[in-house]
């Protein structure tokens, strides 16, 4: 059976099988990668960023038909596909716009007499591990900049993800973006893993598991690449008081139901304060027995099935383990009975150290609802866990989410709203979250090299 393939979520069907490459295929990618950057990386940058402003714009005119292909492979509903498609383009479009500026020289003050700057300069071909969960996002996080730098990329997509990674390559070629600047390749996992320690990749991009975070971690390191991780989240909302506590318990539900609760910096632990809870708690539950799973092309529809049965069965592993260990079960905790791999909108409470789903990051629409005492109790459980992605902060008092974000062990911090991405502000997090960050002009300096020259 073919490792590369279709299999719609919404229908546990398979629809189409791709071939693996074969290790022939591979070392000619990673030649091509290395012919290539030599021509990019002296393109002029205006020119580079005109095919990026190309891109967006082709990106834009194909969101819906680009949408289409990741509703059948992932099961994300139509809407929310198209709107990825749309946030690629505005990724390519910064980048294009501001990416000339972000690179230029940087003066630097010195005892030493003369003048001293920061030069950015490429590092040479990339190498791209990307998941599932957003498949346009998580290629556009590593293009955009790379290619904007002048470095090539070489791009290993999931295994559910064959058709969007195609499509995705097309639609950079066509815009202008050279054959051998940017490669999709349908490697193995020994094949992913030689295309690491080849002399000729500098850099490593991977979002994914923490357990296979580890493993390619490991393998840079072996070779003395930079490298950039995502590794996923189990982010807090922190809820300490409200005018409006229904509205803020809404916005908790679709921040928990989007992308059927496969997000990595989605909410997934809220600790709510005990003076606000009876309000919440009713309201959240409300809100989430609510929630409408079907398919995922049908605008009805708030959230499609997950990704794959084996994420489904994890799934419900977790909430029976904590039931059975003496969780509370307000709403939800099933499998929907229809093809596809489908999971009600579930409320836990009463999820002790005890339970997997206290320390465990759980990937799809479960909430677990802790009641805490106040600041220091909600900062305490918020930050005793092995993740530190994002995180949410609601309360009247500036000062005092000023403080709580001070003190939380996380990447990111929202106050008084929902986790949200934008193209210019850094993506990444802390502890077992990842290393480095993506996005803004951060995500430019992790694949460039910072040179020192000095003028006497």
């Amino acid at each position: 059976m073919s490792l590369y393939k279709v299999l719609n979520p919404a229908t546990g069907v398979i629809e189409r099988e791709y071939s693996t490459a074969t290790d022939e295929e591979i070392a000619e990618a990673l030649a091509r990668a290395d012919r290539g950057y030599s021509l990019w990386r002296t393109t002029p940058i205006d020119t580079r960023a005109t095919i990026l402003s190309r891109v967006a714009d082709a990106i834009e005119k194909s969101a819906e038909d680009l949408g289409a292909i990741i509703t059948r492979e992932m099961g994300k509903t139509i809407g929310s596909a198209v709107g990825e498609a749309q946030f690629c383009a505005s990724i390519f479009r910064y980048y294009a716009e501001n990416g000339a500026t972000l690179l230029a020289d940087e003066k630097l003050t010195s005892a030493l007499p003369g003048t001293s700057l920061i030069r950015r300069t490429p590092i040479g071909p990339v190498f791209g591990i990307a998941p599932w969960n957003y498949p346009y996002f998580q290629i556009a996080r590593v293009a955009a900049p790379n290619l904007i730098i002048g470095n090539t990329v070489v791009l290993k997509h999931s295994p559910q993800c064959p058709e969007s990674a195609l499509a995705f390559e097309k639609l950079l070629h066509d815009s202008g973006v050279p054959q051998d600047a940017y490669i999709n390749v349908f490697a193995d996992n020994d094949q992913s893993a030689s295309i690491i320690a080849d002399s000729r990749i500098h850099g490593v991009s991977f979002t994914g598991s923490e357990r296979t975070g580890e493993v390619v971690a490991a393998l840079a390191g072996a070779h003395l690449k930079k490298i950039v991780l995502e590794l996923g989240g189990s982010d807090p909302y922190i809820v300490l008081d409200a005018d409006d506590i229904p509205a803020v318990a809404q916005l908790a539900v679709r921040a928990r139901t989007a992308n059927a609760g496969q997000v990595c910096n989605g909410a997934k632990r809220f600790l709510v304060a005990d003076d606000v809870y009876d309000e919440f708690l009713p309201e959240f539950t409300t809100g989430m027995r609510a929630q409408v799973t079907g398919d995922p092309l049908d605008p009805t529809t708030t959230y499609g099935p997950l990704a794959s049965e084996q994420g489904l069965h994890t799934l419900l592993e977790q909430i029976d383990d904590a039931v059975s260990k003496g969780a509370v079960l307000h709403c939800g905790g099933k499998r929907v009975d229809r093809p596809g791999f489908y999971c009600e909108a579930t409320v836990l409470t009463g999820v002790t150290p005890q339970m997997r789903a206290y320390h465990e990051e759980v990937f799809g629409p479960v909430a677990v609802v802790y009641r805490v005492a106040g600041v220091d109790d909600a900062i305490r459980l918020a930050n005793d866990n092995p993740y530190g992605l994002g995180s949410a902060v609601f309360t009247r008092d500036t000062a005092t989410a000023m403080h709580v974000a001070e003190r939380l062990e996380t990447g990111m911090v929202w106050i008084n709203e929902a986790e949200g991405d934008s193209p210019d502000l850094p993506f990444g997090g802390t502890k077992r979250s990842g290393i480095g960050r993506e996005l803004g002009p951060f995500g430019l300096d992790e694949y460039i090299y910072k040179k020192l020259i000095h003028l006497p």
